[in-house]
């Protein structure tokens, strides 16, 4: 790990000016993505901001029943919140399937949405890798790629988000609050991170220096009847495979309001909107729920090692939702 500067700010405004003169520098919540690639010397901030402190660690609902999540609430400590299990399963149930118990005591909300997009090559100083060293070419398009896009990739980079929260976040339309130098703004998460297109290195719409603070979930009365699935290698401590965010409205057999989110197969937490406009008005049926899927699926690249993956995707979709309409029957 190479030498670097560390701060620990006062307030929000004053870690934003910090950072804004340090070109190299990042902010430090958890620290648990940002501490492992600085160890493995692909990330070398000369500065370190902490902000662990610094933004609220505390889960509110708003006069409108909007709930406002604290950047720096912890993962754990969302995952086990009684609002956020009644109102939000989907959340919760994203939140307990991503890293460790101990891991997720340490990494904050804001930090989880900042996680670097997942890919081997990434990590490999040895390998050329366009989000890494921009230019240099992407090593993961020819060669091993069974873990990563199969929508939304570009020629300069095939790399997956590994964020389960996000993923159910965007599928509850969650708002992020942002603090940068040139004031606040408010930024739909499913807006929040950027597909690779010919700037892979920059992951997200964040300008240097802007600092999260905290995350809105508007109301949203079906969201009761939410899931989140993750398919993987193994039980636990694994990134998705193929990953489906789900919240499911039905009456009288119809399908009146749906949200569908998609994780493991793009550089961002994947809206599914045309299996959403294609739901809604129709019956809740086996039938429909896979036409909705392979909708969605129809822009699908695979690559040599993931073509699996969307087979995977489509029938993870359909089967999230016929649990959801099966409650509600």
């Amino acid at each position: 790990m190479k030498p670097f500067r560390y701060e620990r700010a006062t307030d929000v405004p004053g870690a934003v000016t910090m950072l804004a003169e340090a070109p190299q520098g990042a902010y430090l919540a958890g620290g648990t993505n940002l501490v492992d690639l600085m160890k493995l010397e692909v990330a070398t901030p000369d500065l370190l901001v902490d902000v662990r402190r610094l933004t609220s660690d505390r889960i509110e609902k708003l006069p409108d029943g909007t709930v406002r999540i604290g950047a720096a609430v912890a993962n754990s400590d969302l995952a086990a919140d009684r609002g956020i299990r009644r109102r939000f399963p989907v959340l919760s149930q994203a939140l307990l399937s991503g890293a460790s118990g101990q891991l997720r005591n340490v990494a904050t909300t804001g930090g989880n949405l900042l996680q670097h997009t997942r890919c081997v090559y990434f990590q490999d100083l040895t390998t050329p890798c366009n989000k890494r060293d921009p230019g240099s070419g992407c090593s993961a398009r020819e060669g091993y790629n069974r873990e990563l896009a199969i929508l939304g990739w570009s020629q300069a980079c095939v790399a997956t988000h590994p964020s389960d929260m996000a993923v159910a976040m965007a599928a509850l339309d969650a708002v992020v609050h942002t603090h940068g130098p040139d004031g606040e703004r408010a930024i739909p998460l499913t807006e929040l991170h950027r597909l690779p297109g010919e700037e892979p290195e920059r992951d997200t719409v964040l300008r240097h220096g802007e600092l999260i603070t905290a995350v809105d979930l508007p109301p949203l009365a079906f969201a009761a009847h939410s899931r989140y699935r993750k398919v993987r290698d193994r039980a636990s401590y694994a990134f998705a495979l193929v990953s489906v965010a789900a919240a499911l409205e039905v009456t009288g057999g119809v399908v009146r309001d749906v949200r569908i989110a998609l994780g493991g197969v793009a550089h961002k937490p994947w809206r599914a909107t045309t299996a959403e406009e294609a739901l809604r008005g129709t019956q809740a049926t086996r039938e429909r729920f896979r036409a909705a899927a392979e909708a969605e699926l129809t822009e699908a690249r695979p690559l040599a090692g993931n073509a699996f993956k969307v087979p995977l995707a489509r029938n993870t979709i359909v089967s999230t939702l016929l649990e959801l309409a099966g409650e509600q029957r």
